[in-house]
């Protein structure tokens, strides 16, 4: 039996574990997914702001959240996230030098989040272009690091004196104004089948209680080896 093939009964398998309406909840909730904007943070201090920027990912449609780890380590507030941490893809790093290789050679043009004089405001940037949006530290922002490699640059217009946000207000509003524009746009954005099918797949895992008895079992009785 070919990969695939497994893959494709397994996954009728686990979804036999759920409720019809369960399955398709899944499939109108991917049908609204993304990986055309990615969003990327760099050494957030706070957790719970780590954790806020993952619930915002879920609740408009960013599948892929990028962290980078090299001086501090992130670990998922639950409360916080809301159950996000089950449906985004989170990919860490220990440094921006590979968290900005890696996307890049994904495809994506990489764009920093700063209040620079030189930055496109929100309402202006071009959302037809594959695009990893960073965010900086609660404190001094995105470093020289990040600047130097970014393709471009993104700003929310204030008109306060106070010329910052928290980060993970930041990044709600950044998203939720990209991703409703995409929606609106004529842009190819949604996931491939093949990644479709790889969520509905991990989902359903993360859906069913004591799947690794159940995985164990599958693959006993197909005589499948891991």
């Amino acid at each position: 039996m070919r990969e695939k093939d497994w893959e494709i009964e397994y996954l009728s398998y686990l979804e036999g574990f759920l409720t019809k309406n369960r399955i398709e909840k899944f499939l109108k909730i991917l049908g609204q997914r993304t990986n055309h904007f990615t969003i990327a943070l760099e050494d957030i201090y706070q957790l719970h702001n780590t954790s806020a920027v993952m619930r915002s990912c879920e609740v408009f449609g960013i599948q892929n959240l990028h962290v980078v780890e090299e001086k501090y380590g992130k670990t998922i507030d639950k409360e916080i996230a809301m159950g996000a941490q089950k449906w985004v893809d989170v990919t860490r790093y220990n440094s921006n030098a590979d968290c900005v290789k890696t996307l890049k050679e994904q495809g994506y043009q990489i764009i920093a989040t700063t209040p620079h004089n030189d930055s496109c405001l929100l309402h202006e940037f071009d959302i037809t272009k594959r695009s990893a949006l960073f965010f900086g530290t609660e404190r001094k922002g995105l470093s020289d690091e990040v600047l130097d490699e970014a393709d471009g640059f993104l700003k929310i217009p204030m008109v306060g004196f106070t010329e910052s946000l928290n980060i993970s207000v930041s990044a709600a509003i950044v998203i939720q104004d990209i991703t409703s524009r995409l929606r609106q746009s004529d842009i190819d954005w949604k996931l491939t089948e093949d990644e479709i099918f790889s969520r509905r797949l991990a989902w359903a895992k993360n859906s069913i209680r004591d799947i690794k008895r159940i995985e164990e079992r599958y693959m006993e009785n197909n005589n499948i080896s891991n």
